[in-house]
Formats: C-alpha cells, structure tokens, sequence
C-alpha cells in the first residue's frame, strides 16, 4: 500500500469564521411566532374522530331521552283501583293495579288487574289509596313510556292525574221510544 494519500481525517481543516447576520425585525417576529406556534400533524383526522365521538354521544343522548324520558303516549283508562302498594328496595315507588271498564263490560275475560301503573308523587298516591278504599269508580290520566327508571317505578305507565269518574251515561240517546209525544 503506498502511504502518499492526503488523509482528510486526520489533517487539520482550516477553520472559517462563522458569518454573522443580523436579522431585521420582520425576520425575528417571524422566528418567535414559528418557534410559539406547535405544529400539528394529522390535526384533520384528530377533528374528525372528535366529531365523531361527539356526534355519537348526541345521538346517545338523544336516544335515551326518547326512550326513558319523553312519554310517547298521554292517555287516560277507566275503571276501579284494586290495590295500590309502595315497593322497593332503594327507590320506593307506589305501583298500583286497576281493572279497566273494559274489562268489566267483556264477559269472556277472567275477571284480574289489567292495568298496572306507577305513582310518581304521594299526594296522587293517598288519593288513590283513599279511592281503592272506596270502591269508587276513576278516571286516570297517565303518561306512556317506552323504558322504565328506578326511581320512577315498574311500570311504563306513570299516572299524572286521578280524577273521580262522574260521567253515567243514563240511556241510550239513539234508542227511540215505543209511543210518540205528541
């Protein structure tokens, strides 16, 4: 091997003197905002998957109030109240039981409880504790829901309003009678 190569690893580079700049004003804002600013990679698909997570909680949220907070029924049943009682381990409800003027008037049907119903408050639950007693014939006016709450009740029926039924009807406005006035 021949020996007569310049080594440029081992031989002294001659150093060069570093040229200073001075940067204007615009330059140095320029360089502070790049430095403050954090850049962000794929920020495109961080906001889309956020979209997504907060669209699918609307729609949980909406759901959920469709099914167990908004009734999609308000109706009202006739009848007699049976039994009202107040049952629960941690949220004690008043669940009452109610044979509906259906019921009564149809005589294939065994006579039982067809309609069950939850009481939210208890003022609406002595008074239809006081009208079971009685024997009284009610009007009940509830609110449908689709899903049942603990502290609500068992049932999908919740009642809103007992009213004491005083409609009777006397007779038949359509029948005509046998002799004519005159």
């Amino acid at each position: 091997m021949d020996d007569n190569f310049n080594d440029y690893f081992t031989e002294d580079a001659p150093e060069e003197q570093p040229q200073v700049h001075q940067e204007t004003e615009q330059e140095r804002e320029e360089r502070e905002i790049k430095e403050a600013t954090i850049e962000r990679r794929g920020s495109s698909v961080k906001i889309l998957l956020v979209l997504i997570i907060v669209a699918m909680a609307l729609f949980l949220g909406w759901w959920m109030w469709q099914y167990y907070f908004h009734p999609y029924r308000v109706s009202q049943e006739k009848g007699w109240i049976m039994n009202v009682s107040n049952e629960g381990t941690v949220f004690k409800t008043f669940e009452g039981e109610m044979i509906s003027e259906g019921y009564i008037e149809d005589t294939l049907v065994a006579m039982h409880s067809d309609f069950k119903f939850s009481i939210p408050t208890d003022s609406l639950a002595r008074d239809a504790m006081r009208l079971a007693g009685e024997g009284k014939r009610v009007v009940l006016t509830y609110d449908e829901y689709k899903g049942t709450v603990m502290w609500r009740g068992n049932s999908h029926n919740v009642v809103t309003r007992i009213e004491l039924d005083t409609c009777v009807v006397k007779s038949n406005p359509y029948k005509q009678s046998a002799a004519p006035k005159n």
